[in-house]
């Protein structure tokens, strides 16, 4: 029997696929060498164009309140916006999607450290020792267990610029957890896109004076029309609907989903492989995952 639980699971099922994809899709961007912030700079231009004649009308009405926050709000667009997404593609030109989406799923455990640091939420002995396993993890990726590249400092600079767009998210994630807006979700991410586009259009004009220009061709309309509608809205749309059937908490647990979907997708796709330190680092970030959601006995 198909019941209103069913419909939320298949949500935030296509809502983690398409995200999933977001890393599939971003990598072959970098093989037809498609500029990374002019592709981050086109898709969140065109999906505040789709959303700007459902969300303008509430945004005038409410330009006092978003003034009030303009701060907080520039603060989440450059972090969001500007930043992680332009970095998850740049990053993808110089590593694999395993390594990119294993580190990216440590965000979960990410945010709690960060909702410490800012003092948005008190942790415990358990969610410390999350976060320490896996940062553990991500350290074992980024060497890929090999003590001559810690010595030697020879990391892969795609793996470290991934690093960067993992605690963007989660800065991002955390201070989005600081305020109540009084906004619909849907205006809310139109105005942290405005807020994110008003520092990525100097770094697209940067980039295409550096030389990457931007060819409009079929694979650029085809990555560009996949990250605006799946990953950019579709992916929102049903995680919105998914949580309003079962709960943000329980929902949390279906972003556990994105390394697996991205790692068979990579395999199958880019014929990467599932190395040693690949595993090792995983254990240990499921292990941080597993930590961190656990709660003390009298807390």
């Amino acid at each position: 029997m198909f019941t209103k639980n069913n419909s939320a699971y298949i949500f935030l099922i296509l809502a983690t696929l398409f995200w999933s994809g977001n890393f599939i899709v971003g990598k072959a961007a970098s093989f037809f060498e498609i500029p990374p912030f002019s592709l981050n700079f086109y898709r969140w231009t065109f999906a505040w164009l789709i959303l700007a004649p459902f969300t303008l009308k509430e945004i005038i009405q409410k330009k006092d309140h978003i003034l009030q926050n303009i701060k907080l709000i520039l603060v989440l667009g450059i972090t969001s916006i500007t930043i992680f997404n332009s970095i998850v593609y740049y990053s993808l030109n110089f590593t694999q999607v395993i390594s990119g989406v294993l580190m990216i799923s440590t965000i979960p455990v990410m945010i709690i450290f960060f909702s410490w640091i800012f003092k948005i939420e008190k942790t415990n002995i358990y969610q410390i020792l999350g976060v320490i396993f896996s940062l553990l993890g991500v350290a074992i990726i980024v060497t890929k267990a090999d003590l001559d590249i810690l010595i030697n400092l020879n990391f892969n600079k795609g793996d470290l610029w991934m690093v960067v767009a993992m605690f963007s998210w989660a800065i991002y994630s955390a201070l989005l957890r600081k305020k109540k807006f009084d906004l619909s979700q849907t205006s809310l991410l139109e105005v942290i896109i405005s807020a994110g586009l008003i520092l990525l259009l100097p770094a697209y004009l940067i980039e295409m004076y550096l030389g990457f220009k931007l060819n409009i061709n079929l694979p650029f309309i085809l990555t560009l029309s996949y990250v605006v509608l799946f990953p950019g809205l579709a992916s929102f749309i049903c995680w919105i609907k998914g949580i309003a059937i079962i709960g943000s908490n329980r929902a949390g647990i279906f972003l556990h989903l994105m390394p697996i979907f991205s790692t068979v997708f990579a395999i199958l796709i880019f014929k990467e492989e599932f190395m040693n330190y690949h595993l090792f680092g995983a254990i240990f970030i499921i292990g941080g995952i597993f930590l961190s959601s656990r709660k003390l006995k009298n807390g």
